[in-house]
């Protein structure tokens, strides 16, 4: 049984990765209709939470029936931190997650997300300050390092676990290498297998089937993976690995119809927690990839583009579904 304090959250728990944009409540509910283990919100701003930002507030939303749930902070000054994870704790979920992974430029320029991996004494610092502002577990996500010149990250581990943390998730490439480098899971397996380490260690970075998810299970021994882009249009990535682990087989890849009825799900929560015009607007960018690879897609995507009211898309689906019989 893997716990994060005294969270329990199964055997090989599959996490869903916090992604600005992507993991808002409604995607996060049919993420855990498929059984994400442990979800997580979009990275929030320290300074917005502490400003009392209408932006970052509505991020801390969720629903009873997404936990386990953390809250994901991150920022680059110590006492922002502080008391943004003291404000983030009164919205009750179920951990605080701080981000020094995020390798966007405008959050490293600042020295937050993985800017922070410049200065590690900083980072045990303010992990240390967090941990002891609030009651809730505290679990951090980085990742391997800043550059290839500097893969600090077994010693990272070490220190913020002896700060507190109370897991730790590794994404396998530094701040400097893009997407299309593989990633390197070898040293979030020496982390894991470290005989100092003794809080759950979790993999992250190309989990996009159940076959990856099992390979890197038995490869390097990690205690759960966190999936991310590999759940784009894909909630149900969390049924598969599932199935995977436990049998050995591949479940088919879901038909048109339930597609069309996930999809529709996570629109309607979309437009419920939005407004409709801007629920629907921002559903525009999953529909690609809830249709990914079909044949002859493009004429139904540019009218799923056009419109602007909740019928219409409704119809377009009943059409696609027509079509697709």
């Amino acid at each position: 049984m893997v716990k994060i304090g005294t969270i329990e959250l199964g055997e090989f728990p599959l996490l869903l990765a916090p992604m600005e944009d992507v993991t808002d409540p409604p995607f996060r509910y049919v993420c855990k209709m498929f059984g994400a283990g442990m979800m997580y919100t979009e990275f929030i701003s320290s300074e917005g939470l502490i400003r009392d930002a209408g932006k970052s507030v509505k991020k801390l939303d969720f629903e009873e029936f997404e936990r386990p749930i953390g809250i994901q902070i991150f920022g680059h000054d110590i006492d922002s931190m502080v008391k943004a994870a003291q404000y983030a704790e009164r919205a009750n979920p179920d951990l605080i997650d701080i981000n020094y992974g995020c390798p966007v430029k405008k959050v490293v320029s600042k020295g937050a997300g993985a800017g922070i991996l410049n200065d590690i004494p900083k980072m045990v610092k303010m992990t240390e300050a967090v941990v002891k502002a609030v009651k809730l577990p505290v679990t951090v996500k980085t990742r391997l390092g800043y550059d290839d010149e500097h893969k600090e990250i077994v010693e990272i581990a070490e220190r913020l676990q002896d700060v507190g943390i109370k897991a730790i998730t590794i994404h396998g490439r530094t701040r400097t290498q893009r997407p299309r480098i593989p990633a390197d899971w070898t040293l979030i397996g020496e982390v894991k297998n470290n005989p100092r380490m003794h809080i759950p260690v979790f993999g992250n970075g190309d989990v996009t089937s159940p076959e990856k998810a099992g390979f890197f299970k038995d490869t390097y021994g990690v205690d759960g993976v966190m999936i991310a882009r590999g759940v784009y249009g894909n909630p149900w990535i969390f049924r598969e690995i599932k199935h995977y682990l436990a049998t050995g087989e591949l479940l088919p890849p879901p038909d048109t119809d339930e597609r069309i009825k996930i999809s529709t799900i996570h629109l309607e929560r979309s437009v419920q927690w939005k407004g409709e015009r801007r629920g629907v607007l921002e559903m525009r960018k999953h529909w690609s990839d809830y249709f990914k690879n079909y044949p002859n897609f493009k004429p139904f995507r540019l009218k799923l583009m056009a419109v602007e009211t909740l019928q219409e898309v409704k119809e377009i689906l009943i059409e696609i579904g027509e079509f697709y019989k």
